[in-house]
C-alpha cells in the first residue's frame, strides 16, 4: 500500500498477545490506489475478528494494512486515480480489509456507503461489518423470508442485534440465544424471543416458540456441540449458516438428520472476499436496507465508545462478553 510522507496516529501490535499488546503509534498516512478513497476516520467499529488478529490468529488479506480495524466512518479527503463515485468531503461509512484503528484509512469506493440520514459517525461505524455479514448470510445464503423464523446465536452481539432488527424489519420471527438475563431483556426489546442458554435449552424453546416446527434459518457463530443441537432445532428444509466456530470447527454430524429434514448447512467468510463481491453486498444494502435505517426501522445499538488510544480497554470489554451491541473507537 503506498504511503505519503505525512504521518498519522494508529494502533499497532508489537507482538501477538492480550489487549495490552495494542499501543498507539505513528504510521505514514496511506495513499489511495486506483478506485480507492482516503477517509479521515471519525469512528471505527470493534469486532471479534479484531481480537483474533491481535492474538495472531487472523492475519489481514494480502495487500491489506496490518493495522487492525474493518469498519470506519468519516470524511473523504483524497481520491485515488479513477475514484469518482464519492466527492471530497462526502460523509461515508465503509467496510475495509484492515487499517480502521487509525486517523486515516483507505477504502475502495465500491464498498463505501453514505452515512444514513439521522445517524452520526459513531453509529455509522457500527454498521458495515455487522450489516454486510447479516445481509449476505441471513438473506442471501440463508434466504430468510417474511413469515419464517430465524434462530440467531449471540443475539446481543453486534451481528446478533443487526440480525434481529433486519429480520424483524423484513417480516420474520426471531429467536435469539444470549448468556444473561440482561442480554435477554435487551434482545426482547428489539422484538426477539430471547433465550438465556444458561437457564433454558434453546432447542426446546425454539421448538415451543414455533409450535414444534423449528427454525427456518439458523445463524451460528458457535460451532462445536451447537451443530447437532442446531439440527435438532431446525425445521424441515431449514438453512443453517455458519459464520464462526467459537466452540470448535471439527464436529461429528448425523447425516440421517440432514437427510430426513432436507437441511442445507452452509457458511461463509467476509473479509477475504473480492472487492466485486463486497460491492454487490454494498449495492444491495444501499437499495434495501439504507431506507429502513433512514426510516428508523433499524438502528445500530451502541454499547460503548472508547478513544482510539484506549483500544485496549475496548478489546477487554469485548473479551469480557458484557457488551450489548457495538463497541466503537472514536478518533
Amino acid at each position: 500500500m503506498p504511503a505519503s510522507t505525512e504521518t498519522m496516529r494508529a494502533i499497532e501490535v508489537a507482538a501477538p498477545g492480550g489487549p495490552e499488546a495494542l499501543k498507539l503509534g505513528s504510521r505514514p498516512r496511506p495513499l489511495p490506489s486506483a478506485g480507492e478513497i482516503l477517509i479521515r476516520v471519525a469512528a471505527a467499529g470493534v469486532n471479534h475478528a479484531d481480537l483474533l488478529q491481535r492474538q495472531g490468529h487472523y492475519p489481514p488479506p494480502p495487500g491489506a494494512s496490518d493495522v487492525i480495524g474493518m469498519e470506519v466512518a468519516g470524511e473523504v479527503v483524497t481520491q485515488g486515480p479513477g475514484a469518482l463515485r464519492w466527492p471530497l468531503g462526502a460523509s461515508l461509512t465503509a467496510l475495509v480489509p484492515g487499517g480502521g484503528y487509525a486517523e486515516y484509512c483507505v477504502a475502495h469506493e465500491a464498498v463505501a456507503l453514505p452515512i444514513p440520514a439521522g445517524l452520526g459517525a459513531i453509529e455509522a461505524a457500527a454498521i458495515p461489518e455487522a450489516y454486510f455479514t447479516v445481509w449476505t448470510n441471513v438473506f442471501e445464503r440463508g434466504a430468510l423470508k417474511a413469515g419464517e423464523t430465524l434462530l440467531v446465536h449471540g443475539g446481543s452481539s453486534g451481528i446478533g442485534v443487526a440480525a434481529i432488527q433486519l429480520a424483524k424489519a423484513f417480516g420474520a420471527r426471531v429467536v435469539a440465544t444470549v448468556g444473561s438475563d440482561d442480554k435477554a431483556h435487551a434482545c426482547a426489546r428489539l422484538g426477539a424471543r430471547a433465550i438465556n442458554y444458561r437457564e433454558e435449552d434453546f432447542v426446546a424453546a425454539t421448538l415451543a416458540e414455533t409450535g414444534g416446527k423449528g427454525a427456518d434459518v439458523i445463524l451460528d457463530m458457535v460451532g462445536g456441540d451447537y451443530v447437532a443441537r442446531n439440527y435438532a432445532a431446525a425445521a424441515i428444509d431449514a438453512r443453517i449458516v455458519q459464520i464462526a466456530y467459537l466452540r470448535g470447527r471439527t464436529v461429528e454430524i448425523d447425516l440421517q438428520t440432514v437427510m430426513n429434514k432436507r437441511l442445507r448447512h452452509t457458511g461463509s467468510t467476509l473479509r477475504p472476499r473480492s472487492v466485486a463481491e463486497k460491492a454487490a453486498i454494498a449495492e444491495a444494502l444501499g437499495e434495501k436496507v439504507w431506507p429502513l435505517i433512514a426510516a428508523g426501522r433499524c438502528k445500530p445499538v451502541i454499547d460503548s465508545t472508547f478513544p482510539l488510544a484506549d483500544a485496549a480497554a475496548a478489546h477487554r470489554r469485548m473479551e469480557n462478553s458484557v457488551h450489548v451491541g457495538k463497541i466503537v473507537l472514536t478518533v
